[in-house]
């Protein structure tokens, strides 16, 4: 099929989203937020998101949002990537991989292209799409979740990759999905003016929930309130599980019934483990994965997690009492975000000793339903974060478009 024919008959506007997606699902389930809310503001936008997440095919997605799935690969704990499926080495995945991202946007041909978090992709892989599409003229956006790291981690980082070009050669936009009152990720990085000043911040992505089913009765045999305890992906959340876990299975006097949902990629011997122990118990339950987390997360009284930015968004978004027990490593990103939102009031940070102390746990359980809801804490601008993003990309496609309503939006612009 020839190229420029199928450019030519191109109808509406046309978004591309990058997520490379190399374990868990926070990736993933920002860019598909980002996607639908796209579409229910342009009547004549397409989004078409390219993910490596095995379980991309598990999400809905809204009309006119579809996706591409190239090979997966994944991190290893010693940082290292390997090929998720496929028998060939890595480099090869990568190879192939970087193709598949250039011919899908060759002949998608977006007008925007929305990178995630990694700005040169993983390992350089849509280095070739970045120049392309900047030689055509298309508007290029680099999206950053509110916290990426500590600055002394990320700055070595992002000079091995040899960012800092990138930033200032070709990318038109950087949205930050935070609030610098919070935390500005790139405010210790040696950035020249002409990378600061393309900095935006959005605010954070709202979640919503439109269509709650009764998730209680879904898995207790009357309806009682309940705590969802989550580990997202599940990759590394068993240290959270057993925690909690402990707690249930030593205190008779927790104040709430609990849901654990252990994560698609938790080991598969880990999760039939803890389901055996959460048998032994008519207040707990455990399942594997819902890819209807919102819903879960709406019918809980409180949440415990990890402390991932999705899981973040949510709590804030459902106004939601949380405990939050970060990781450390193998970023510090989970823990930045914990106390940042603890100083601030939002959720109650809770940290490991090393052993993993069930009176610990269950004191903090206990003193769950005294906390405050985040509504209760003014943040101005909070959970702007998708309205804002609809604004931005709004002189990039509304030439073409149909726009529906429109909103006083603010963005916050890096001082």
């Amino acid at each position: 099929m020839d190229n420029n024919l199928v450019k030519s008959n191109h109808s509406g506007s046309r978004v591309l989203i990058y997520s490379h997606d190399t374990m868990g699902l926070g990736h993933l389930r920002r860019c598909r937020a980002i996607a639908n809310s796209l579409v229910e503001k342009y009547e004549d936008l397409s989004v078409l998101i390219l993910s490596g997440s095995p379980i991309i095919g598990s999400f809905d997605f809204s009309a006119r949002v579809d996706f591409v799935r190239i090979p997966g690969v994944i991190k290893l704990k010693n940082g290292e990537y390997t090929t998720l499926n496929l028998a060939i080495d890595i480099d090869k995945t990568i190879s192939m991989r970087s193709s598949i991202i250039k011919h899908t946007a060759d002949i998608f041909d977006p007008d925007v292209f929305i990178v995630d978090k990694e700005p040169t992709g993983l390992r350089g892989e849509v280095l070739d799409t970045l120049k392309m599409l900047k030689e055509r003229g298309k508007h290029l956006v680099l999206g950053l979740r509110d916290i990426l790291d500590s600055s002394a981690a990320l700055e070595p980082e992002w000079k091995r990759k040899n960012v800092l070009p990138v930033l200032r050669k070709l990318y038109d936009e950087i949205w930050i999905y935070g609030l610098p009152q919070i935390y500005e990720p790139l405010n210790d990085l040696p950035l020249p003016k002409k990378v600061i000043d393309k900095i935006t911040y959005t605010g954070y992505l709202r979640r919503s929930v439109k269509n709650i089913s009764s998730s209680t009765e879904r898995f207790f045999s009357k309806k009682e309130p309940y705590l969802l305890v989550t580990t997202g992906g599940g990759g590394d959340g068993e240290e959270l599980i057993e925690w909690v876990l402990r707690a249930y299975e030593n205190d008779p006097l927790l104040p709430y019934s609990a849901l654990f949902v252990l994560g698609p990629f938790m080991q598969p011997e880990l999760q039939e483990e803890f389901k055996k122990r959460c048998k032994k118990s008519k207040r707990v339950q455990a399942i594997t994965f819902d890819v209807q987390m919102e819903d879960l997360e709406s019918n809980a009284v409180g949440i415990v997690a990890m402390g991932g930015y999705n899981t973040f968004c949510e709590i804030l978004s459902l106004d939601k009492k949380a405990i939050i027990i970060p990781r450390t490593s193998p970023r510090f990103e989970q823990y930045i975000r914990a106390s940042r939102a603890q100083d601030l009031g939002l959720v109650k940070m809770l940290e490991d000793n090393g052993k993993l102390d069930y009176q610990l746990m269950a004191q903090a359980l206990k003193e769950m339903p005294k906390q405050k809801k985040p509504s209760e804490i003014i943040v101005p601008g909070l959970l702007e974060g998708l309205e804002n993003v609809n604004r931005l990309i709004e002189p990039r496609v509304n030439n073409k478009l149909n726009i529906r309503t429109e909103k006083n939006i603010t963005t916050l612009k890096r001082a």
